[in-house]
């Protein structure tokens, strides 16, 4: 049986609504021409503290704490679990697998999200950085959890969307799923070990 690290954002939930209103929030308040909410897919993965730097924000831990002005009360329940998400993850509990989290997200928001859409019955952890940003490097939040868990990477595999999930596991040694119905390409699901096109063949895969 294999230990399964899963992202959350584009592989659990869909949270575009969400992050991308709380994004323009967040330029709006810095006096920031605000972008199209249509062209920010961009954001769903990194750490957002990094996505405000990437653009040029002057003040990104600023811009970070006016993002969370907003997110902390209503932008993380602006999300949709993905059709068939909970049987996969029913699905993979059953045939003896054990589950966590592994997410860009601070840890304190990814439980309110998944204790809200009843997910966090499939986990056993939830990892993700601190508010303070440590542990934003997704690699070194996969190593924190071997450590924690006492699992070595041969027995694990991480599960999700983007180029830094697999990007991570690589760092430590650990297989990695990539999911088509998130918001990765074909040119970085070509990086992970396998490729799920739907969720009820997740078990089928690990």
């Amino acid at each position: 049986m294999a230990t399964v690290f899963l992202d959350l954002d584009g592989t659990l939930i869909d949270p575009y609504l969400g992050i991308s209103t709380c994004f323009i929030h967040a330029m709006q308040s810095l006096g920031l021409p605000a972008p199209s909410p249509d062209g920010l897919q961009w954001l769903i993965g990194p750490a957002l503290f990094d996505s405000f730097a990437k653009i040029g924000v002057h003040d990104p831990e600023l811009a970070l704490r006016l993002y969370r002005e907003r997110y902390c009360e209503v932008g993380l329940f602006e999300a949709e679990i993905y059709p068939g998400i909970p049987g996969a993850l029913a699905a993979l509990k059953s045939a003896g697998h054990t589950l966590h989290l592994a997410t860009a997200k601070p840890h304190i928001f990814a439980k309110r999200i998944t204790a809200h859409f009843d997910l966090d019955q499939y986990l056993d952890h939830q990892f993700g950085p601190e508010m303070n940003g440590t542990r934003n490097d997704k690699g070194e939040l996969l190593a924190h959890a071997l450590e924690l868990l006492g699992e070595t990477a041969e027995t694990c595999i991480m599960v999700g969307d983007r180029h830094h999930d697999y990007d991570a596991a690589r760092t430590v040694g650990m297989r990695s799923l990539a999911v088509r119905w998130g918001f990765g390409n074909k040119e970085e699901w070509c990086q992970a070990d396998g490729l799920c096109e739907k969720p009820d063949r997740l078990a089928a895969m690990i």
